[in-house]
């Protein structure tokens, strides 16, 4: 059997490489092993161990990226990274490039550079394709195919692939060019007729009192009485809510003070009952 050995930089807790080591193909000649990751948070690298190489934990190491002897580690075969988002998510500051984050996704294209796997899989967030107006994401994409990989990125959306949750991640697929393997994206048509709402996810089967890890949450009768309001498919910030149970609003005896702040003159002001008033 062929184990594509895999490197894994910015690893977090192990999702990836959970999904990577477990994952079985129709084909039986392959499968895919732990050979080394790394983090720069200790207690990450520490449940990364427990969960993927509890019989190796020095194989994880727990270093900042920008400090890390890329030349020192051990060859691979695959390589994945989810690159850090903080700089291109929609809920940042999407500083992009100028940010501390944006740029650390060409410690990815230096290990390709170095070891050359057959593979790899980069992960990031869906707003990364629109950073400075596409540019950014065509200059990361340009430095992976400039180190030998053909490269095939796409926008998934995983509530389409059966998952009850409507996440969506560019994950971008690079095989090395002198191999003669072409990747498709996969279909989500095998995956239509699924129900993958919250409910069936949450009852079927229902979780067990001794769950692990499942902790039921102590939520504040304001709280329960706001989510009573809230429709399926809404949210707190779209449902059609009373003024009391509104997040945006808040009352003070008797008044309405609406906290959007407007800037001016390098002070912030809020509306207090419809007037625009100094924040003092």
């Amino acid at each position: 059997m062929t184990k594509f050995k895999l490197g894994e930089l910015f690893c977090g807790p192990g999702g990836i490489a959970y999904g990577a080591v477990t994952a079985r193909s129709k084909n039986t000649e392959y499968g895919i092993e732990h050979q080394w990751a790394t983090d720069y948070d200790r207690d990450t690298c520490d449940t990364y161990a427990h969960n993927i190489c509890p019989n190796n934990p020095d194989s994880v190491i727990h270093e900042d990226i920008r400090k890390l002897n890329l030349r020192g580690l051990r060859p691979i075969d695959a390589l994945a990274f989810g690159f850090p988002c903080n700089d291109y998510s929609v809920v940042g500051e999407q500083k992009g490039m100028e940010g501390i984050y944006g740029p650390l996704y060409s410690f990815g294209v230096q290990v390709l550079k170095i070891y050359q796997p057959q593979w790899f899989l980069a992960e990031n967030v869906g707003g990364l394709k629109n950073a400075d107006a596409g540019k950014t994401f065509t200059k990361i994409i340009d430095e992976m195919r400039e180190v030998g990989y053909t490269v095939t990125p796409h926008l998934y959306k995983f509530e389409e692939y059966g998952v009850p949750q409507a996440r969506h991640r560019i994950i971008i697929v690079g095989i090395r060019n002198d191999i003669k393997v072409t990747f498709r994206v996969p279909s989500p048509a095998p995956y239509k007729s699924v129900d993958n709402s919250a409910r069936t996810a949450i009852e079927k089967p229902a979780i067990q009192p001794d769950a692990p890890n499942n902790e039921t949450t102590k939520q504040s009768a304001t709280v329960v009485a706001r989510l009573k309001h809230i429709k399926p498919g809404e949210n707190a910030f779209n449902a059609n809510l009373p003024d009391e149970w509104n997040p945006n609003w808040n009352m003070y005896g008797g008044s309405v003070y609406w906290y959007s702040a407007l800037q001016k003159s390098g002070n912030y002001w809020r509306y207090v009952d419809g007037v625009p008033t100094p924040w003092n």
